[in-house]
């Protein structure tokens, strides 16, 4: 991958971070199937940040490298070439979504304690928003989490599953519905749980295919669970409009670390069709090989477009970037899964193997297609956003369009 246009500093840390990966985690990954252990992620983010690629994205008041949003793309891509690259720089769902909140919306007091240790990798958090049917999933505004007024706080109480992250994490961003209190909307809320508050317990694991994300996906019961005033991340009812803050970026950072992750098994497809023969030739000689390569190269190609549209998108014009981060989502976490299944026919049976990593990889990117809203739920919405656009535009004086013309000479 080629980023011809990068400042200098960018530049340099994006072949810091290559090398970093490429020489110190890779060898240090887990066999396929297994996570990382405690020890070996507190040894390479020890050395991250001696190599000075720590936290690419966090600000530099914080202990990171300080990126602006339209250069992540590189550093994350070389990051998720390994798939704890990420967990080594602390650059890894959800701490990289929850940090990136915290430095927007968080009071200087919330940023001490609870941004700086995570910035730091000192510390680990989750994120708690879905919950289980008929609660929100897909459909945020089907929240059923709900927080009302006590003496001197909150009083939360509600049930979320699928808390990517939770198990040994520090604390949790919990969304909940708040009636309108004094000046404030009715709405949703978020709240800045510790994971060690007695109204808040860790319930049963979910086990999933991925096995990137440190601290699983379970379920959280909150009972009764109180908090102070200053526990409000933001303002209160704002919540929804907050998660987007968090969301957009998130999404496209899956995109960047996963597309990284296609790579290495693009090299992985390139390297066996290079040396293996078949029918008297390399397999990179044969059409239909060629072929699957061809087709894995364009979709990483339009992959990373989108993702630098999108990026310089949420730069300049954070809601349009909002709208485009879910096309980027839906072409990306599907061109990824097509890339990484190709890479796996090109190596035949050792493609499903544990000899080659490759397997592993598809049942990483294959939760992406559902993980921060379906691809489903992100088609629907940029359907709607095409069609009101263009009835807008017509409404404006745009001319319509849609009718076919009676009588022109060779039929309507």
């Amino acid at each position: 991958m080629t980023f011809p246009h990068l400042p200098p500093g960018v530049a340099d840390l994006r072949e810091r971070t290559r090398r970093f990966v490429r020489e110190v985690v890779i060898d240090a990954e887990p066999a396929p199937g297994g996570r990382l252990d405690r020890a070996t992620r507190d040894r390479l983010q020890a050395a991250a940040k001696e190599a000075g690629v720590f936290a690419p994205l966090v600000p530099t008041e914080f202990g990171g490298q300080g990126l602006s949003i339209e250069h992540w793309s590189p550093i994350l891509q070389e990051a998720g070439y390994s798939p704890v690259g990420p967990v080594a720089l602390n650059c890894m769902a959800p701490d990289e979504g929850n940090m990136h909140m915290l430095h927007q919306i968080a009071t200087e007091e919330q940023k001490k304690r609870y941004l700086a240790p995570l910035a730091a990798g000192d510390v680990r958090s989750c994120f708690g928003m879905t919950e289980p049917h008929p609660g929100a999933g897909s459909d945020p505004a089907a929240l059923r989490t709900t927080a009302v007024r006590g003496e001197g706080g909150w009083i939360i109480d509600g049930h979320k599953r699928f808390t990517s992250g939770a198990e040994g994490a520090a604390f949790c961003i919990v969304m909940a519905r708040t009636p309108a209190v004094g000046g404030s909307p009715e709405g949703a809320t978020m709240f800045l749980v510790d994971m060690t508050n007695p109204g808040l317990r860790g319930g049963e694991a979910i086990h999933t295919v991925d096995r990137a994300i440190d601290g699983g996906h379970p379920h959280l019961y909150i009972e009764n669970c109180f908090v102070p005033d200053d526990a409000v991340l933001g303002e209160v009812g704002l919540g929804f409009r907050y998660a987007q803050v968090r969301l957009g970026p998130a999404r496209l950072t899956h995109c960047m670390r996963w597309l990284g992750l296609a790579r290495r098994a693009h090299d992985i497809a390139l390297d066996r069709a290079g040396k293996r023969e078949l029918f008297g030739g390399p397999i990179d000689s044969l059409g239909l090989a060629q072929h699957l390569i061809a087709e894995s190269v364009i979709d990483m190609e339009t992959s990373d477009a989108v993702i630098t549209k999108t990026a310089a998108l949420l730069h300049s014009d954070p809601k349009a970037g909002s709208a485009m981060s879910s096309v980027a989502k839906v072409h990306c976490s599907e061109a990824i899964f097509r890339v990484i299944d190709r890479a796996i026919q090109i190596c035949g049976g050792d493609g499903v193997s544990d000899g080659l990593p490759l397997a592993q990889y598809l049942n990483e990117v294959r939760p992406f297609r559902i993980y921060d809203g379906s691809n489903e739920t992100h088609r629907w919405a940029i359907a709607r956003r095409a069609s009101a656009g263009r009835s807008a535009a017509v409404r404006a004086g745009e001319p319509y369009r849609g009718d076919a013309v009676v009588g022109r000479d060779g039929g309507a």
